[in-house]
Parts: C-alpha cells; structure tokens; sequence
C-alpha cells in the first residue's frame, strides 16, 4: 500500500480511540507476562503490533478481546468493558491457528457462524468476495490450503462487519502474493473506518501500518507513526529503529 495512501488514511482518523488499555497487568506462572501497559488505539488506521515472538503479543491481544484474564488494569473496546457480550458483533478476531472447522465446507462455515452471531445470510456472500474465496464456498475446508485456511477464518470475523478487527499473526507462513493481498483488504477495511489491529513478528510488516506499537518483554518500546520512528532513530528501516529504542533504554538514554 503506497505511503501516500497511509498518510491519507491517517488523517481522517477520528480524535475517539476505540481501544483503551490502562495500565494492564497479566501474570503467569507466578511472573508478568505484561507488568504496565496503557496505550490507545484509534479507527480508521492499521495499528501494528510488532516485536519477538514470546513479547506477549498475542496476551495483550486476547486482552483486548476479553478472553484473558487480567490482574491489573483495565481494557475498554468501543466504550465497554473488553469480552462484554454486547461486542461480539462488533469485534472481530482472528487467532494465529485457524479457528474453523475442517470437515464442514468454506459456505458451512461462515453460515454456522452467521448463526451464532445471529447476521443475515448476505453476510456470508459479502465476507468471501471480501476475502476472495467465493470460489472455493463449496470446498471443504480440511482440503484447503494454509493460506486459505486462514482466509477462512478471516471471512468469520468480519460476518458481523467489525468495528474492530483484531488479527494475530495472520500473514505467518503465507506467500508473498497472499500477504500482498490480504494487506491490501485490511487497508480497505481500515479505509471505510475499521479499527485495524495486527500483530507480527516481521519487522518488514510495518512497511503497510500507519502506526505502530514496537514491544518488547510485555512492555511497549515505542507507539508512533512508522516516519517518526524512523526521523527518532535516524534509521532507514524498523527493524533498525527498534534495535536502536531496546540500545536506549526507558530513560532514552544509550546503555
């Protein structure tokens, strides 16, 4: 997605955040796993979420969704108390492991989840031509490919065309072609005034977010747009930028 079609994304994105996060705390096995995090994250832009594999990504993700358990802090989604029954429409998550079933076709799926939502069936239509398997609807899904798999699971978060849409590590193990593709629709998505999360631990990625949260061991290195860090840095790529913020330190002083 072109640099210019980001800065205009970014500027219509409205001063509500969608998401915030205030000073969270989870632990596991008798350790933090996320010791303080607050951040805020606004519609209408892809949001990144880059670091190490084992940062705590995916908790502060399923933090944000409601489905983990929290000791410290509080997470609010579009207003409301994150897992409150009254968002399931409105946010949509896609987990690294595709969550469909692989005996029930393309079609059957997205029906089945259009039920437990309670949407319209057009849904259904409108989420595969959103993530190009109309033509794979009558195929079974434990036949399709991984890419396609997790297409699958794409198309089910967004039946209830979310407001938020929450996407943890969904490019992982995809060729070039597809990661260019689904890009592509998370930048439309986010263009018609979706909250865009995704998580990644490809510094590369970044290159298609307008904004982006740099973590490290359960704590936010850095949450600016892309150029910023970059110009903060005086690195030519993110990958570099982040290095250089871990070298500095939380005072923002070289170790």
């Amino acid at each position: 997605m072109a640099t210019a079609d980001r800065q205009g994304r970014a500027g219509r994105v409205t001063a509500a955040a969608s998401v915030t996060v205030r000073s969270l705390r989870v632990c596991r096995g008798g350790r933090d796993v996320i010791p303080d995090l607050s951040t805020e994250i606004r519609p209408g832009q892809i949001t990144g979420l880059l670091g190490p594999s084992g940062c705590g990504k995916s908790t502060l993700m399923r933090a944000i969704v409601g489905v983990q358990r929290t000791h410290g802090g509080s997470v609010e989604v579009l207003g409301q108390p994150a897992g409150n029954p009254s968002l399931r429409r409105w946010v949509g998550y896609v987990t690294q492991a595709p969550s469909v079933y692989g005996d029930l076709t393309v079609k059957e799926n997205l029906r089945f989840f259009a039920g437990v939502l309670g949407v319209g069936r057009d849904s259904v239509a409108r989420a595969l031509d959103t993530v190009g398997l109309t033509g794979a609807a009558d195929d079974v899904v434990g036949q399709l490919s991984g890419g396609q798999r997790s297409r699958v699971s794409l198309a089910v978060a967004l039946l209830g065309v979310p407001d938020v849409l929450i996407l943890d590590e969904p490019t992982v193990g995809l060729d070039p072609v597809l990661r260019r593709q689904l890009w592509s629709t998370f930048g439309s998505l986010a263009e018609a005034g979706a909250t865009i999360l995704v998580s990644s631990h490809v510094m590369d990625e970044a290159a298609h977010c307008d904004r982006l949260l740099l973590m490290r061991d359960g704590a936010l290195v850095a949450d600016d747009e892309p150029q910023a860090l970059l110009a903060q840095t005086d690195t030519r790529d993110i990958e570099s930028a982040f290095l250089a913020l871990v070298e500095r330190g939380s005072d923002g002083r070289t170790r």
